[in-house]
């Protein structure tokens, strides 16, 4: 039996970091858990801190329900060091180095257009980039 799992990225503005994902990985709003009609139904139904609000966390699925969640929560202290562990973007499609490569600099340029920031090139592999709060993730290619 194999377990599932979600990736949790702690952030100062969770709204700003759940703007870049969706636009990164094509991900769309994970709708409330039943018998819950809005995130802030939801959200109200805890007894939790008065300074504390349903826009302080997001959580975001693939739209047909494939690969893990995406939850992002809004934490007090800011990031201090490097991640542990990242996101790989994969951008699938067939061709030649230099094709798969072309499309590896667009979707690249494509982040950078949403917030994000190019780190480090690896000609011909992957980028190295980091999301508008300083986490690090790469962009390769994928399975075509």
């Amino acid at each position: 039996m194999t377990a599932g799992f979600d990736l949790t990225l702690d952030c100062a503005d969770a709204q700003l970091l759940a703007a870049f994902w969706r636009t990164a990985l094509g991900y769309v709003d994970e709708p409330p858990p039943p018998p819950f009609a809005t995130r802030a139904e939801w959200f109200a139904h805890f007894d939790l801190p008065e300074d504390e609000s349903v826009d302080d966390g997001a959580w975001l699925c693939h739209p047909e329900g494939r690969g893990p969640r995406l939850s992002i929560l809004k934490v007090p202290e800011p990031k201090v060091a490097k991640n542990r562990l990242h996101i790989d973007v994969r951008v699938p499609g067939h061709g030649s180095p230099d094709e798969r490569w072309a499309r590896i600099e667009a979707e690249s340029a494509r982040l950078v257009a949403a917030g994000g920031t190019v780190l480090e090139r690896f000609d011909g592999h992957h980028v190295t980039m980091a999301d508008p709060e300083g986490n690090e993730f790469c962009v390769g290619a994928g399975p075509a």
